[in-house]
């Protein structure tokens, strides 16, 4: 496999340095995943402002942020994104119950979070294509169409770094390592 560099302050393209800086500044550290997306500092800039937008300026509550998170990171297996969404939910104050749901597949606490992890993975499925009954569904379970293009967002986002993590193997960060997980055998 084709080893991915991982970029730091002394190694970055000149136009990631102030990225590195911001994310070093917003987490303390900076994330393997932004060392590996620092060798585009376009991506890496996307990646930032596509996760503030979803972070902060969706109709979704920390709950329904992680189920939209996770539940991509799952479907996508992302090795590297579904340890870092759960220490992530930690620090959000989601339960261990709505985390260990979504990692593990099992059905969430609350009919509302589970239609929304069903209607991200039937956009997933369907590549955007939702039925007018899945919409409909998705509606009657509390949700509208902000909560629909807010997902799309989501996806967005989480393409952008599930991918990244796939084709660079990136390691679990060392503070994210004690939440590490297998996907499922759906064999």
């Amino acid at each position: 496999m084709t080893k991915f560099e991982r970029f730091d302050e002394t190694t970055a393209p000149e136009a990631a340095l102030p990225l590195i800086a911001k994310s070093k500044k917003a987490f303390g550290r900076l994330p393997g995943l932004h060392a590996v997306m620092a060798g585009s500092p376009a991506l890496l800039e996307a990646y930032q402002a596509l996760h503030r937008l979803f972070a902060e300026e969706t109709a979704f509550d920390a709950d329904e942020k992680t189920v939209v998170w996770q539940t991509i990171n799952v479907y996508h297996a992302c090795h590297y994104c579904v340890p870092a969404h759960t220490g992530i939910a930690k620090m959000m104050g989601v339960s261990d119950e709505v985390s260990n749901a979504l990692r593990d597949e099992t059905p969430l606490p609350n009919d509302k979070l589970e239609a929304l992890r069903t209607f991200a993975l039937i956009m997933l499925d369907n590549r955007g294509n939702p039925t007018d009954e899945q919409i409909g569904a998705f509606y009657a379970a509390g949700y509208n169409q902000r909560h629909v293009l807010d997902i799309i967002l989501g996806l967005a986002q989480k393409v952008m770094s599930n991918y990244t993590n796939h084709v660079a193997q990136t390691p679990v960060d060392p503070v994210m390592q004690k939440f590490a997980w297998t996907p499922k055998d759906k064999g």
